[in-house]
């Protein structure tokens, strides 16, 4: 949202500020979930090109990381993750052997276990996306080690079970990113072979997806391994692929607004989520830098560059 009169006096919403650092090692490829006001952010691979199983809370209230149980599978990255009720989920990506997975497994924030579930019903797979929607999960494209993939699949946790799903609207990819807005999942970007800038609407409740506004034809707007997050009845996707441009959704009107930039910095393969009005970028590769910092984006305040 831009306001003002003048060229002199416009203004840019949405400011972003760094955060309490990650207290894990700096990692590329996590997985992430959100439960109420805490964000989970785990497994991915570091600088020694050690895969991981540790796994942090991010505690907005107290603006402090707090490690939980490793993960309950083996060491991964680039696997998916998703929160239905009071549980998280994580599953498929790559393992150490390079060998591709589609094990699940369950977090239960209560008694901090992890517990594994029905294994994946679709082809192995990493760079997938995820989402929930009324209480069940949906993972769906990404790479089998040969080919792009565009199948999506749900999972059901009152019956334990995964059912197929109508494919992805778009051409298969992987690194695609995606958000949720009144039951409404938004899925877009990601590469087979060339980065892409379509965007995607899908309702569960028809099992029917539509093709939305592409993101305006501008430099370094088609993006893969980028970031995506909802904050009330807007969505957000920025960084991945060179670009650190924000970019603010609008489903009411299919329309994309330029938010300026993500201050934290270039990068790929981080994560993203949002709690309480409030999205949060952490993790993530630039060349040979892995990061582990974090940092907050408030789309109700100005942006300034100059506060961190």
């Amino acid at each position: 949202m831009l306001l003002g009169c003048s060229d002199s006096d416009v203004t840019t919403l949405g400011d972003w500020r760094a955060q309490a650092q990650f207290e894990g090692v700096g990692r590329s490829a996590a997985a992430s979930f959100v439960i109420g006001e805490v964000a989970y952010v785990g497994t991915g691979i570091n600088a020694k090109n050690d895969l991981l199983k540790d796994f942090w809370a991010f505690d907005q209230t107290r603006n402090a990381w707090t490690q939980v149980a490793d993960f309950g599978g083996a060491a991964r990255n680039s696997g998916v993750g998703f929160a239905i009720a009071n549980k998280g989920y994580v599953g498929t990506g790559s393992d150490a052997s390079y060998r591709l997975l589609k094990d699940f497994w369950e977090y239960n924030p209560g008694d901090n276990t992890w517990v594994q579930i029905a294994t994946f019903d679709g082809p192995v797979r990493r760079n997938a996306v995820a989402f929930s929607v009324n209480n069940k999960g949906y993972v769906g494209t990404g790479h089998d080690g040969t080919n792009y993939l565009k199948d999506f699949w749900v999972y059901d946790p009152t019956s334990g079970s995964w059912e197929k799903m109508v494919s992805y609207g778009g051409a298969k990819r992987q690194g695609a990113i995606s958000f949720v807005i009144n039951n409404i999942a938004y899925v877009g970007t990601g590469s087979s072979d060339v980065a892409k800038s379509d965007w995607w609407s899908y309702d569960p409740a028809q099992d029917l997806w539509i093709q939305k506004d592409d993101f305006d034809d501008e430099e370094y707007v088609a993006r893969s391994y980028g970031v995506g997050f909802a904050i009330g009845s807007r969505g957000y996707v920025t960084i991945g692929d060179g670009s650190t441009t924000v970019w603010e959704y609008n489903p009411t009107e299919d329309s994309w607004s330029d938010l300026g930039v993500f201050e934290g910095g270039s990068r790929q393969r981080a994560v993203g989520f949002a709690i309480n009005g409030k999205g949060y970028i952490s993790t993530g590769i630039n060349g040979s830098t892995y990061f582990d910092d974090l940092w907050e984006f408030d789309p109700t305040i100005e942006q300034d560059t100059d506060d961190n």
